[in-house]
């Protein structure tokens, strides 16, 4: 009647999920084919912004190719326990990597001319009770850990749509909360586009408008509409704020029109990147004794390691990889994605055993015609054809153990020089809609696993899960590769990383406990029917590991290479600064390895002493870079003030204290390679109001009061008696004095007076409105 185009929003994050037939019909399987890249785990587990940033433009040019307008994503909820059925579809544990990544997809994906909906603000993560489950966690810890990373994206990305999620936080539905939606997300943040239900995730629409509400989903047929006409109508509801909820959708509206059409896209090309992205998510767990890559390093070597006897080649396990076979049906039949909204049909799909041989026929008929030439390397070739052999090893519509199917494996891994094993999750143990119950493999698996590892040394464990998974059997086992769900094009990937046409640069963005019982958010997940108390506040992750010292099975940011690196000058531009400066930082890596390869340079913040409780170290940046063998590089870091400020709710604002900072960078957490220091000068004021029970510790740190501290110390010893130093009755005495609080320096020996004390608790709050005399 207005002439108002209509548009489509149709599922995403890691491909285009648009329905194919009735619009009424909700079918999972039933869209159009669009290329599959890997899920949010794996993505993310690239390190890789650039690469991020062209998926989101690829799926972009599909999207507009089928006349979409906004693609519902990405999803970037923390990884807060290991059982959220959801996780595969997050990005990680850490809020400034999945920030970053999620900026760049939006980028990409909007620079399409289609909008993104960055999901599911906020503090959505776990799938039990979603819908009604109130989540109950103290500000600094969503300041800290729940909001940063949409704040990231929605300052940096400008999404055009931002969906709220099913669940309450602290009480009230986050599609009717006003501290949400409102003063944090439009006030704070200045984000102007729209805000969209999950779908069914309204509760009271007029609530809803009210808290900054713009677009409920999916469409109730105009039931709820006679509730916003009533409450305009008695006043509850204004009409200008109705009318800016329709300005907003209307400013989306003609973008989505105005944007040019885009009548088709390069499926190939597209499958191409998808590769590379799988790729590059890959994570090499562990390598022992170099069983990997399979036949050595000629595919990737730059300095002639396929001559025979040369002696930079790094040392194989004798005939390993000779006569291969791949066991596990996830071979022929991958698990490429998630189960649930998210499920996409492909444009074409890789399989691993198929890419494999291809891989293996290539080498050897490049063998045959080196031999025919007279200059056939011993090492291969000479003693025969590679082969692959394949044996299914369980069946795909069930968890249970198959004897015959096992029977069959053994006997093939058994003939073989190298088994692959792939192994992982199944839809039935993890997907949208319900959490993990354990951390374990299904049983057909685990088998599968023991039966070969009878009568093969040489095992490769190729893992397809989306979340971690425990492994009671990795001391037996000599290599493991963490899969992930890598899309269509993760079986050409996975014979890629395992015949050493690409060296594996994926890193963890997420820690792998050795016990589900290791995991911060243990004794709190999934919480009763209605409520989760988040009790480990801001140790989400690493950040919890290594503040309790617990060894994870493997930690954030870990991933192993086909060359080594080297870290070396770390330099800070300045050692001393103000918090309203930035800091630049930079350090060298050098690739001294074999083989050309890519690196994450990981850069952490620690806090040498902080007045509040604070993790050992966080992350602050990160870079991905490609060294071939013998190249050197610089990498660069900025940091601002918030790199280095924890959210103060007493100051309501991101606070930084004086003091000294540690600058930690390395490739993982708990593999830090450089240090260096630098102390910052806070400019934030002091709102604390003093009074006679702050403690002379406390007083001493204060500029005003530091100097009378100082007049306290010998007073006390003439008090207490003089010791030598280093001996226990000094130590006792010292702690005895910082912890004093200033009403017992008067009452406990008189170290003070009175109007000393009322003197300086008056110096220390001048100015803030209140003097203690």
């Amino acid at each position: 009647r207005l002439g108002i185009p209509s548009w489509t929003m149709t599922d995403g994050p890691h491909g285009l999920r648009k329905q194919s037939t009735d619009n009424a019909r909700v079918g999972l399987h039933d869209s159009v084919p669009a290329t599959c890249f890997p899920s949010g785990a794996g993505l993310a587990s690239t390190w890789n912004v650039d690469l991020v940033e062209e998926v989101g433009k690829a799926i972009g040019a599909e999207a507009k190719a089928e006349g979409v307008g906004v693609v519902l994503g990405p999803a970037i909820n923390i990884k807060r326990s290991p059982l959220c059925g959801r996780n595969f579809e997050y990005l990680s544990e850490d809020p400034l990597l999945a920030g970053e990544l999620a900026r760049h997809y939006i980028t990409g994906l909007q620079s399409s001319g289609v909008g993104a909906s960055i999901k599911h603000f906020a503090a959505n993560n776990q799938e039990k009770n979603r819908m009604f489950i109130d989540v109950v966690a103290d500000e600094r810890t969503l300041r800290e850990i729940y909001l940063p990373a949409f704040e990231t994206a929605i300052r940096g990305a400008k999404p055009w749509t931002v969906m709220c999620a099913y669940n309450r936080i602290n009480g009230t539905y986050c599609s009717e909360n006003e501290w949400l939606l409102s003063r944090v997300l439009r006030d704070e943040w200045g984000y102007k586009g729209i805000v969209v239900t999950d779908w069914g995730a309204c509760d009271d629409r007029v609530a809803g408008l009210l808290a900054g509400e713009d677009f409920v989903m999916p469409g109730d047929g105009g039931i709820t509409d006679a509730a916003i006409v009533a409450a305009v109508e008695d006043g509850s509801l204004s009409e200008n704020c109705l009318d800016a909820a329709v300005r907003r959708i209307l400013d989306v509206t003609f973008r989505v029109v105005d944007a040019a059409p885009v009548p088709q896209y390069d499926a190939a090309a597209h499958h191409a990147l998808a590769r590379r992205v799988a790729t590059e998510s890959m994570v090499l767990l562990k390598n022992e004794p170099r069983l990997l890559p399979l036949g050595g390093f000629t595919e990737l070597s730059v300095g002639g390691c396929d001559e025979p006897g040369a002696s930079s080649c790094p040392d194989q396990p004798p005939e390993a990889g000779r006569r291969i076979v791949f066991v596990g049906a996830f071979a022929r039949t991958p698990r490429y994605q998630g189960g649930g909204s998210s499920h996409i049909v492909p444009t074409r799909m890789d399989d691993a055993l198929e890419e494999a041989r291809s891989i293996v026929n290539a080498r050897n008929a490049g063998n045959a015609c080196r031999a025919r030439a007279g200059n056939g390397s011993d090492r291969e070739g000479a003693n025969g054809a590679w082969t692959i052999d394949y044996a299914p090893g369980y069946r795909l519509d069930s968890d249970e153990p198959d004897p015959t199917l096992l029977a069959e494996a053994r006997g093939a891994a058994a003939r073989a020089d190298t088994a692959v094993l792939f192994i992982g999750l199944t839809d039935r143990l993890e997907s949208e809609g319900f959490d993990r119950n354990d951390m374990k493999l299904p049983q057909s698996h685990l088998a599968l696993l023991e039966e070969v590892l009878k009568v093969q040394k040489n095992v490769v464990v190729v893992l397809s899960n989306g979340a971690p998974v425990e492994m009671p059997w990795m001391g037996r086992v000599p290599a493991i590769i963490e899969g992930y769900l890598g899309g269509q094009a993760w079986g050409g990937a996975i014979a890629d990383i395992l015949f050493g046409l690409a060296s594996p640069s994926g890193r963890l963005t997420e820690t792998f406990p050795r016990r589900l019982e290791d995991n911060p958010s243990y004794l709190n997940f999934p919480g009763d029917a209605k409520r989760v108390e988040y009790r480990e506040g801001i140790f989400v992750g690493y950040r919890y590991y290594d503040a309790a010292r617990v060894e994870p099975l493997f930690p954030f940011g870990h991933g192993l290479s086909y060359t080594e690196f080297e870290y070396s000058n770390l330099r800070l531009d300045k050692a001393e600064m103000q918090d309203t400066d930035s800091l630049t930082v930079q350090l060298d890596v050098r690739n001294v390895g074999l083989v050309e390869s890519q690196e994450v340079v990981q850069l952490y913040v620690e806090d040498e002493e902080a007045s509040v409780l604070r993790p050992p170290r966080e992350l602050k940046g990160f870079c991905k870079v490609t060294l071939k063998p013998g190249e050197k590089t610089t990498v660069e870091f900025e940091l601002s003030k918030r790199a280095f400020a924890f959210w103060s709710e007493e100051h309501e604002e991101w606070v930084v204290e004086t003091g000294d900072f540690v600058i930690s960078v390395g490739a993982s957490s708990r593999d830090i390679r450089l240090r260096a220091s630098v102390r910052l000068e806070s400019s934030t004021p002091d709102l604390r109001v003093w009074d006679s029970s702050a403690s002379l510790g406390e007083v001493g740190k204060t500029p005003a009061g530091a100097a009378f501290a100082r007049t306290i110390k010998p007073r006390f010893a003439a008090t207490f008696g003089n010791y030598a130093p280093g001996s226990a009755e000094a130590g006792m005495m010292e702690a005895m004095m910082r912890e004093m609080p200033l009403r017992n320096l008067v009452r406990m020996g008189g170290q003070a007076t009175q109007d000393e004390i009322d003197k300086i608790i008056a110096t220390l709050n001048k100015g803030k409105g209140k003097d203690e005399t």
